[in-house]
């Protein structure tokens, strides 16, 4: 009975959301329409909210009635997977996307005044785009439906390599940041319903969508560390389908902050702006459709229904019809005005949207193409690192230089070329030593690597020294600006020394024997099996020692669950600054030895650390009331 509850009030909600954007896409603004607006909104939200407490509780306390609970849940879960288990599959996490769907355009309705003349649309649009979610969750993937007439005693349990705290938090963190771009989204959409070239919908949505940007960059980076350490593999970045799919909403989030900083200071790039705002949400859209459709398959993928694709790729088909359709419409009203100054910020920026459409559109070729492919030919191809990588580090080498020369560069004027007489000649001449000293300690000569550790460390010191004259004279310098900024420089020197140092090596040893691998001896102390809540193990115990004698225990596991019968491998990780000794443990062989996989994964750590370090730019911008100035 309490399901049907929950089942009526999501119909209840879809009704009332309906009515709410055919009601404000329909009738003019007045204070009358539009404080009806935000409260029916409102109200659709509280009982789209109700609906889905109601689930978790179903799920908390083991409501085996509810197939989705019964073929995702166990009775023997800890609450916290219990009410993770909702987002494990399919037909939960919809429902979760929707929730969040509707959770931001509820608290921009209640942050933004009724008086405002874009709100009544821009609640409009989210309306009618939770509307079509709402139907694709009820009609195709619905997680209401029950098991009449006998409940099962017991569900089949979570998947065991879902039962871990960064993967449950994973999700919904990645799903705030897809959905929260539906603020600028439908904010400029509502711009051009409006048709007024003087609202000013940039300011409007500027930290929202920053906002945005940091749950996809902390959702993307959580989801990395994830793989790294529960997968078992021992990388960062698998060039997945799925994991690009994610990387395409933030490299298009990325360069429309850019763009918007632009147009919030001048209205110029407002065509670039809109666009992106409007390419960004579609991005979030197709990896919804990428992950749900079935039409790939990846470790990460939801579903394999033909039926829900179909209806996915209809619905955000008509999304981006509609949105370019209004876009070209109105675009006498956007339409840049005077020309951008050479070398001004503006120039700078214009070019950076370049450089990300062009990994956009290389990202999405490399996902698409392999689908196009397979069906032609009926033959399955695949893209791996190597074409990513030629794309992308000649164009972020290129991008971190124009970077490195913007950070002199001013609004609408062009820059003065005595400044390279200054902080720019230092950073060269530091990173100039550093890289050669780089390339005789390391005796590489892969150019690739060295220019990529050189461009990073152009901009870190350069960074670093703008940081002390901000110190000393007290200059002003945008904080989020140069947080964000270090942090790619940071990212790329970390990600260089990850590919030139790091080792990886499959031994074979015996219990009381020993391997050596670089500077590290590898001793098997001993095997043993341990019975956990739900998995059976087998546990090795290693003690490592390297050349200086410090000496330290691994015990990585491999697990098997009882009631789905899978085997996991769990890794087992020494952590230092500098790097990674990463162990996993694989079959025994006929002689007894067993396969230990050792991995020394040097400053894998920083690359996380720089991403958190540029979320934590974006939390700097949203805290404080000073206007984006990237």
């Amino acid at each position: 009975m309490i399901i049907e509850i929950s089942h009526f009030l999501s119909i209840l909600s879809t009704g009332l959301f309906f009515l709410v954007g055919s009601f404000s896409l329909s009738t003019s603004n007045t204070p009358y329409t539009s404080n009806l607006i935000s409260r029916t909104y409102s109200h659709a939200f509280l009982f789209l909210l109700s609906s889905f407490l109601i689930y978790i509780w179903l799920a908390i306390t083991d409501n085996f009635s509810v197939q989705y609970i019964a073929n995702h849940s166990n009775s023997a879960l800890p609450i916290f997977y219990k009410i993770s288990s909702i987002w494990s599959a399919h037909e939960g996490s919809m429902f979760l996307w929707i929730f969040f769907l509707a959770l931001w355009g509820f608290i921009f309705n209640i942050n933004i005044k009724n008086t405002e003349v874009l709100k009544p649309k821009t609640i409009g649009v989210i309306s009618l785009i939770i509307v079509g979610f709402l139907l694709f969750l009820l009609i195709t993937s619905n997680p209401f439906i029950t098991i009449l007439p006998i409940a099962p005693l017991n569900g089949a349990d979570i998947n065991p390599v879902l039962q871990d705290p960064a993967l449950a938090i994973h999700p919904p963190t990645l799903y705030l940041g897809y959905v929260g771009f539906v603020i600028p989204f439908a904010c400029s959409l509502a711009f051009l319903i409006n048709g007024d070239p003087s609202a000013k919908w940039e300011q409007l949505v500027n930290k929202w969508s920053v906002s945005a940007w940091v749950f996809l960059t902390v959702g993307i980076t959580l989801g990395s560390w994830w793989a790294y350490y529960e997968l078992g593999w021992g990388g960062y970045w698998f060039w997945d389908p799925v994991e690009n799919v994610a990387l395409m909403p933030w490299l298009a989030a990325t360069a429309f902050l850019h763009s918007l900083s632009v147009s919030i200071k001048s209205s110029q790039l407002r065509t670039w702006t809109i666009l992106l705002s409007i390419t960004v949400f579609s991005l979030s859209l197709f990896g919804a459709f990428i992950v749900r459709s079935g039409i790939i398959d990846s470790v990460h993928s939801f579903a394999n229904d033909p039926q829900r694709g179909l209806y996915l790729l209809a619905f955000i088909a008509v999304i981006i019809a509609a949105s370019l359709s209004l876009f070209i419409l109105r675009f006498s009203l956007i339409k840049p005005s005077g020309n951008i100054k050479t070398f001004s910020k503006q120039s700078f920026i214009s070019i950076n949207n370049i450089f990300f459409g062009t990994l956009i559109f290389s990202v999405m070729l490399g996902v698409v193409y392999p689908l196009i492919y397979e069906y032609l030919y009926d033959q399955k191809i695949s893209v791996g690192a190597p074409f990513y990588n030629a794309i992308f580090i000649p164009i972020v080498i290129l991008a971190s230089l124009f970077l490195f020369f913007s950070v002199d560069s001013k609004w609408s004027r062009s820059i003065n070329f005595k400044i390279f007489t200054k902080p720019i000649v230092l950073s060269l001449i530091f990173s100039v030593i550093i890289t050669f000293a780089i390339h005789f300690v390391f005796k590489t000569n892969n150019v690739a690597i060295l220019l990529s550790i050189f461009v990073g460390l152009l901009v870190i010191i350069r960074y670093l020294i703008e940081v002390s004259i901000s110190l000393i004279f007290k200059k002003y310098l945008n904080p989020f600006s140069a947080i964000a900024h270090f942090a790619l420089g940071l990212l790329l020197v970390s990600i260089s020394f990850n590919s030139l140092l790091s080792t990886e090596r499959a031994l074979n040893i015996k219990i009381n024997e020993f391997e050596e691998y670089k500077d590290l001896t590898i001793y098997f102390k001993d095997i043993r099996v341990r019975k956990g809540s739900n998995f059976d193990a087998v546990k090795a115990e290693f003690n490592i020692k390297d050349k200086n004698g410090n000496s330290f225990d691994l015990s990585p596991e491999k697990r098997r669950y009882f009631t789905r019968g899978q085997i996991t491998t769990e890794t087992a990780i020494h952590v230092s600054p500098l790097k990674d000794i990463y162990l996993t443990i694989g079959d025994q062989l006929e002689d007894g030895s067993w396969i230990v996989n050792v991995q020394i994964n040097f400053l894998i750590r920083w690359i996380w650390f720089s991403a958190c370090l540029m979320a934590f730019a974006g939390i700097v911008l949203v805290s404080t009331n000073r206007k984006s100035n990237i």
